[in-house]
């Protein structure tokens, strides 16, 4: 599978998440399998003015390559001058974000709230083209923003400007994440325009990606929820087009070994006082398999690295010999969403 000269070979995507697809986060995933990383969204608008944080959101190190950075704006001129800087970071994908329903994006006329501007996001798009010299663009989608889907013109709009695919989000601006997916939508982008479509929505295990593609003839999957604590959905998804069988869920030592690399890399990433929080956060959903809501309880008392380090090992030995079932992973999973997805709620 190429776009261009970015060849996935047949891998996932990974999407992007405000405030979780970090560095650190990115490079687990990049470690088990998936075949292009994003950014979280990244202001056009900061990487002209130089902010701090803007351009801490931009970076990324060559090992995560390939990957993609994701702009938000709501300007063509802005983001035009903003790809100028971002093309010497040597990225392999640059991507409008077109997709974001948070009020605090929307209100700017910004995100999801370009789906029903056409004329604006069809100059975006364009500039975007004309300023990434050679650098693959893509569109990232909602249907709608209210009820009147228009998710197939919109593809049209970003093909007809130069966008080298199109990345579809089964819902609308308004709908909740409890709400499925709508596939057929995917289905009816891919039929509809000659630039690849990418699936995205409602993917929390490995079969759910392969089902996506078969029902909606897309060109890859992206994973966004479905990847927080489980960066083993791209490896578990890459042994069985490779195999032809599930390697199933990790053990508890795989899970473990992953969190000490992952509290790691964000300790050099953020530093220890930042890191802490986010560490705290990473457990929480990586045990989703191996524990039950008291854990939120106690990862709210930790203090310290070493509490942390010392409440891994407990859960580490209670769980050393118990494995959940692949029957039990939707379940589990949907239990977990409904609490604790983002630490911050949703």
């Amino acid at each position: 599978m190429s776009i261009q000269n970015l060849n996935l070979q047949d891998k996932l995507i990974l999407a992007p998440m405000a405030d979780i697809t970090d560095s650190s986060f990115r490079t687990i995933a990049r470690e088990y399998g998936a075949g292009l990383t994003y950014t979280q969204m990244v202001s056009a608008k900061g990487v002209v003015e130089n902010d701090f944080n803007t351009l801490r959101y931009l970076a990324f190190q060559r090992s995560e390559k390939p990957i993609a950075v994701q702009l938000i704006t709501n300007d063509p001129v802005v983001v035009s001058e903003a790809i100028d800087e971002i093309i010497k970071y040597k990225p392999d994908v640059i991507d409008l974000n077109s997709s974001c329903p948070s009020r605090k994006i929307t209100q700017f006329n910004m995100g999801a709230a370009l789906l029903d501007n056409q004329q604006l996001l069809a100059e975006i798009i364009k500039s975007m083209v004309d300023s990434a010299k050679g650098i693959p663009v893509s569109v990232k989608l909602r249907l709608c923003r209210k009820n009147i889907i228009n998710v197939v013109e919109n593809a049209k709009i970003a093909e007809d400007n130069g966008a080298s695919f199109v990345i579809i989000h089964g819902r609308s601006e308004i709908d909740s994440y409890s709400k499925p997916a709508n596939w057929q939508w995917i289905k009816e982008v891919v039929e509809n325009i000659s630039i690849p479509a990418v699936g995205n929505g409602s993917v929390f295990t490995p079969v759910d990606a392969i089902k996506m593609k078969e029902e909606t003839g897309c060109f890859s999957v992206m994973i966004g929820r479905g990847a927080i604590g489980n960066p083993f959905i791209f490896k578990r998804y890459d042994t069985i087009l490779n195999e032809g069988k599930d390697s199933g869920l990790p053990s508890i030592q795989e899970i473990v070994t992953v969190i000490q690399r992952h509290i790691k890399y964000l300790k050099l990433e953020w530093g220890e006082f930042v890191a802490f929080d986010k560490a705290k956060r990473l457990v929480l959903w990586y045990f989703k398999y191996y524990t039950d809501e008291k854990l939120i309880e106690k990862i709210l008392a930790i203090k310290d690295f070493n509490e942390l380090h010392n409440l891994i090992a407990i859960i580490e030995n209670e769980f050393k010999d118990y494995l959940p079932s692949i029957e039990d992973e939707h379940k589990i999973d949907k239990l977990f969403r409904k609490k604790v997805v983002f630490w911050n709620g949703e």
